[in-house]
């Protein structure tokens, strides 16, 4: 038993991926819904006031009129997406979690919106739809290994007009510096976020080279012990630049969030918009 828990809090080699698909479990994806409806909770979706004047500022530099298909990368349960269609987009969305699409299909239909919502792995996405502009809001470009992220830049590449746009953020240096390593633990008597019953919660919080992160999670409950990884790749401006580049899209304009606020150095997010 102590070597098991000794391995499972050692750092893991470099993007490691969690063993099983844990947005589809039955009880993780309930309360992962749970934090994407929370308007007032930043730990799945942004806060509504953000989302909101997020939007606002995206229907100004990509407006509808002239980029009327967008694509929303990992739309959840559809927060973002709805508010697109209302704003007059044709939208579609893709997300990985069963019981987020099921969630944004219902939602859609009871607010008599016409947004097309796909169940499947983005990263092996391959429509036969080009679109006018793709947003992917939230860090999760930057939850993807190295291999990964060009995986997706090359997806949405290939899924855009030409002319098209991009619009993603990641978390900057300044989020990566602000990043303490710790490891804790925790009984949870009455259950929690990973199970319904009982369990023990060890986490471990690792900086890597290549300003990486990783937030590991490990669960010990009746004899199970999983460990889920978070990972995030923290950038600055002019590597973000680099790599958007080397993926052969165009830099429109770099901003310190999707709401389109000035970027600044101590700014923990960075914006980017892309052309083809």
């Amino acid at each position: 038993m102590f070597n098991s828990i000794s391995k499972i809090l050692g750092r893991p080699p470099l993007y490691t991926k969690t063993e099983v698909a844990f947005w589809n479990d039955e009880h993780i994806s309930k309360q992962m819904l749970k934090a994407h409806l929370d308007p007032e909770f930043e730990g799945a979706s942004r806060k509504l006031k953000f989302i909101e004047k997020s939007i606002a500022r995206i229907k100004e530099i990509v407006p509808p009129l002239d980029y009327p298909l967008i694509f929303d990368i990992g739309c959840g349960p559809g927060i973002y997406a709805e508010k697109f269609s209302q704003e007059g987009y044709q939208v579609t969305g893709i997300d990985f979690s069963k019981r987020s699409i099921d969630y944004a299909k219902k939602s859609a239909i009871q607010q008599g919106l016409n947004i097309t919502y796909l169940y499947q792995n983005y990263l092996d996405m391959d429509l036969n739809t080009a679109f006018d502009f793709s947003t992917m809001i939230y860090c999760d470009y930057g939850a993807l290994s190295t291999s990964d992220r060009q995986t997706i830049m090359s997806k949405v590449y290939h899924h855009l007009k030409p002319g098209g746009k991009f619009l993603f953020d990641v978390f900057s240096m300044a989020k990566y510096n602000a990043f303490q390593e710790k490891q804790i633990w925790e009984i949870c008597h009455n259950g929690g976020f990973w199970r319904e019953d009982k369990y023990l919660e060890l986490k471990g919080c690792y900086k890597y080279s290549d300003n990486v992160t990783l937030e590991q999670t490990s669960i010990i409950s009746n004899g199970e012990m999983l460990s889920y990884y978070i990972w995030d790749t923290c950038f600055t401006q002019e590597t973000l630049v680099k790599e958007a580049k080397e993926s052969g899209f165009k830099v429109c304009e770099v901003f310190g969030d999707v709401a389109g606020s000035s970027y600044q150095k101590d700014s923990f997010t960075i914006a980017i918009l892309l052309e083809k």
